[in-house]
């Protein structure tokens, strides 16, 4: 099994205890890494509390976010892991009723057999991905033994679900294999795994077999040149989005030492690492940088922070006078993947630490 070990409260130091020491520290010598961290340039810091407030308010009373074509699962998942990116969680925090309300809303969305998202939706392994993405986060978070037992419920199931989705291929695709059979495509694949991590980063027991065959399934798509194709059954020329998202998935299985990766970080430097605000937008942008912001903070200082400079330099030139951001989907969705870069080396989430 990738992860057999029982959900256990006591045996990681929370983000909320975390917080409480820091604060005890306050003034002293021996400050922790994290506080050092945020002390960073106020301007992202403005940037961040701007953009947090706008997203907040654009939550409906019912606790959903909704993107256009991709329903409210996908939207509420993102944008409430973007929230709790910020440090809050559901009880503490200047956005705890926000993120549970987002929690309280996503839950009205599992199926019995364990989707968390609409059947009806023509994507709906987006929203399943990122909603046990969040409500892993979520759990390493709750402190309330019924809330805990109802997330544990909620996420073995939907890693049930996930591992039956799972298409003979390795990838999933838009929808469970079960209902549209060998079809996968990789940026959907990405959601997957980095959902299945979370969970087990939770304790949430998940098959070592669904993920070797993800990794499986990323190298087959992978070209010449170091970059991945869309999918295994439509090869075609690289793509820089789906590269770097397949990146960040292979750190979330733990394969950083396959002998693919180096050609896939070879490739992304090439495609990627150089930006400014002058550097030619493209579709799918955001997503591209969301992902590949975590590949960057993988390696290391001397990688991370002149790119980190540059990538938030561009982040804070092009947010909105509202403390929006717009580009590809919608504001809600390019505003909460700005915020979970400008906040991945705060590192208060667990799947985005090193």
């Amino acid at each position: 099994m990738f992860s057999v070990s029982p959900v256990d409260s006591d045996h990681r130091l929370s983000r909320r205890r975390w917080l409480t020491g820091a604060l005890l520290a306050a003034g002293a010598s021996s400050v922790p890494t994290r506080a050092r961290a945020a002390r960073r340039n106020p301007k992202w810091e403005k940037a961040i509390e701007r953009g947090a407030r706008w997203l907040a308010s654009r939550q409906s009373s019912l606790g959903h976010w909704t993107y256009p074509s991709y329903g409210s699962t996908p939207a509420t998942a993102l944008a409430g892991t973007a929230l709790i990116c910020t440090g809050s969680t559901t009880t503490q925090g200047p956005y705890a009723r926000y993120i549970r309300r987002a929690t309280d809303y996503l839950l009205t969305k599992v199926r019995s057999n364990g989707l968390i998202g609409d059947p009806r939706d023509a994507r709906y392994t987006y929203g399943h991905g990122f909603s046990m993405l969040y409500l892993s986060q979520v759990l390493g978070e709750e402190e309330d033994a019924e809330r805990r037992e109802e997330l544990v419920d909620v996420l073995m199931k939907a890693v049930t679900f996930s591992a039956q989705a799972q298409a003979s291929s390795g990838g999933w695709g838009y929808v469970s294999a079960k209902d549209v059979p060998n079809f996968d495509e990789g940026s959907t694949t990405i959601t997957q795994v980095q959902g299945l991590r979370g969970c087990r980063n939770a304790g949430i027991p998940v098959p070592a077999e669904v993920i070797e065959k993800a990794k499986k399934y990323i190298y087959t798509c992978k070209n010449a040149d170091g970059g991945i194709s869309y999918s295994s059954s439509r090869r075609g020329s690289s793509r820089p989005a789906i590269t770097a998202a397949a990146l960040a998935a292979l750190y979330n299985a733990g394969d950083y030492d396959s002998k693919h990766v180096p050609d896939m970080l070879k490739y992304c430097k090439k495609h990627l690492y150089n930006i400014g605000d002058q550097t030619r937008s493209f579709g799918h942008w955001h997503y591209t940088y969301l992902y590949y912001a975590q590949v960057v903070y993988r390696q290391g200082e001397s990688e991370w922070k002149p790119f980190r400079d540059r990538l938030y330099q561009r982040l804070v030139s092009s947010q909105e006078s509202n403390g929006s951001w717009s580009g590809t989907i919608s504001p809600v969705y390019v505003t909460s993947c700005n915020l979970i870069m400008l906040l991945l080396d705060k590192a208060y989430l667990p799947i985005y630490q090193r």
